[in-house]
Parts: structure tokens; sequence; C-alpha cells
């Protein structure tokens, strides 16, 4: 048998493949967001990393306060307890909603609607999309795919696994999530937040280490059941390339999508007006078409499957060798 707590996170994976990010305003990530705001507004130096820190174990702390009060007030009821865990699973996941924002760009570009796809990837890139091709938009897609499949999905596994051992698989999943929401905010290279952030920026580098070569196996793992290539070239290419990045995880989805989906990603992008030169990743060897965005959700669907499938024979099986069941 499954333990309960699997049976939690489980429940919770079933929950955002079939209903995306919860309905109800507000979203957890929202509040964090407020949060995060407030903090900033009152304690905020431009060159102070100090700060900066003081800002990020402030959240951390506010978080994990309010989710574990959230149990404690709940304690009386194991049924209530249950369903607030599986609902704070299910809302740090963002699988579904993943698909559904990337979604648009593939529909808009097969119906030849080349300014309805630049909008619609507009809202999920950073970068300038007024005078992106089908074959950049493509790209762009994709990278964005490959990469919040890590912080989005994978590493957010990864921790509700992790808070398993300690009993915690929700309180894990919110410190991630509260220090990924920190990393979007203020986690940035730029004048404003290169001091101030630099604390949050770290904690991501470090939280997302493991998770990110994890994920990119699991990836790995997704693209053989697409039946595309997973060989020798295609692991050599993706340890070559998932380094490529200045951040230490950022490179690891992308490798494998670019080299599963035998593309090249990367490249030039242009941010705010300003020309920005990425190195790239993959083999190439064709153009990028719609089609590729939807292997890359076939890809990110079967990585997620067979995590949650090793997760579940995990968990029988130490049951079995602790004589649990």
């Amino acid at each position: 048998m499954i333990s309960a707590p699997v049976c939690a996170i489980v429940s919770a994976v079933l929950l955002d493949a079939v209903l995306g990010d919860p309905p109800a305003a507000p979203h957890p990530v929202r509040l964090i967001g407020a949060l995060i705001s407030f903090i900033e507004a009152r304690i905020y130096r431009k060159d102070s990393r100090l700060r900066g820190a003081i800002l990020a174990v402030s959240v951390i702390a506010l978080v994990s306060a309010a989710v574990q009060g959230a149990f404690l007030v709940l304690s009386y009821s194991p049924l209530l307890s249950g369903v607030l865990e599986v609902y704070l699973l299910y809302a740090a996941l963002a699988w579904r909603s993943l698909k559904d924002e990337s979604l648009p760009v593939a529909i808009l570009l097969w119906r030849g609607d080349i300014n309805g796809g630049r909008r619609a990837l507009s809202r999920i890139v950073g970068r300038d999309t007024d005078e992106l091709g089908e074959a950049e938009m493509v790209r762009a897609t994709v990278e964005t795919v490959g990469e919040n499949a890590i912080d989005g999905i994978f590493s957010v596994l990864f921790y509700m696994t992790l808070g398993l051992f300690a009993g915690y698989p929700a309180l894990f999943a919110w410190i991630f999530k509260a220090v990924s929401t920190m990393d979007s905010m203020i986690g940035y290279r730029n004048d404003r937040y290169l001091s101030f952030g630099w604390f949050a920026a770290r904690c991501d580098d470090a939280l997302n280490f493991i998770p990110a070569r994890l994920g990119t196996v699991f990836l790995l793992i997704g693209g053989a059941a697409c039946g595309l290539r997973v060989d020798a070239k295609t692991a050599a290419g993706v340890l070559r390339d998932r380094l490529k990045h200045p951040s230490p995880n950022s490179a690891h989805g992308e490798s494998a999508m670019a080299w599963l989906l035998g593309i090249s990603l990367g490249g030039e992008s242009r941010y705010g007006g300003v020309t920005a030169q990425k190195p790239v990743i993959g083999a190439g060897g064709r153009t990028p078409a719609p089609e590729d965005i939807i292997a890359s959700h076939g890809v990110v669907d079967r990585g997620v499957c067979a995590y949650v499938l090793a997760l579940a024979a995990g968990d029988v099986l130490l049951s079995m060798i602790t004589g649990g069941g």
C-alpha cells in the first residue's frame, strides 16, 4: 500500500493535471508576492545585501509560520488537515499552467496569426517579441517550457519528496516556493536588485541545484517515453550544454529539450531594446516548428508521470523493507 503522505502528493499531481492553478483567488503565490512587496517597500536599499537577506529570511519564516499555523488550527480534524495538505501541495505545482500558458503560441502559429503568437508569447517571456519570426517564437516558448519544468514542477516535487522524510511535505514545498517567488521578483542582475536581491538569488540557486539535475534525468526519461532519441550523443550534448548559462541551473531543462527535439535554443534575444547574445544550446539541424512546443509538453508530461511512478514504487518498496506492508 502507498502511504498517506505519498497519496497526498499523487492526489495533488492529479488535481493539477486536471484543474491547473487553483481557480479561487487569492492564490498562495500571490499572497507571498504581496508579502515580498510589502517588506521590500519598507526596508529596500539599493546597495544593501544585508537588507535583502533580512527580507528573504523574514519571508521564509513568515511563510513557514503560516503553513504550520494553518495545520495547527486544523489539527483537531484529520480530515480537514488532510484536505489542507492536498490543497497546499496542489497549489504549489505549475504543471498544467505551464502548458496552458504556452499552448496558445503553438495554436496561433498554426493558424498563421504571427501577431497573435507574439502577444501570447509576450505573456510568458521577458524578451521583446514584436519582431520575432515563427522559429524564434518556438525557440523562446520551448526554452520557457524547459526552464520552468524544473523550477515549477520537478523542484517542487523534489521538495515535497524531501519533506516526506521530515513529515512536512507541504511545508518544504512552500519554503521552496517562497524562495522561488523571491527570485522571480528581486533576483535580477540589474541596477535595482544586483545587491538587494543577491541573497534571494543565491538561495534559489542552492535550492534548485539538485532538482535541476534530477529533473533533467526525468525529462530525458520522458523524451524516451515519447519515442525521441535518447542515446550517448544526446546525453553528452546535454551534459555539455547544461552549463551554458550564468546560473548554475537554468540551462539544464533547456539543454534536455534542445537535444531531445533536435533543435537549437539560445542565441540572440532582445530585452527592452537591448540585444543579448546567449550561448547556443543543442545540435540544431532543422528549423523549429510549432509542433515542437507540443512535443515539449509531451516530454514534460511523461517525465512527471515517471517521477510520480518512481515515488510510489519507492514508497511501496520502503514499506515492504521496513515491514509496514
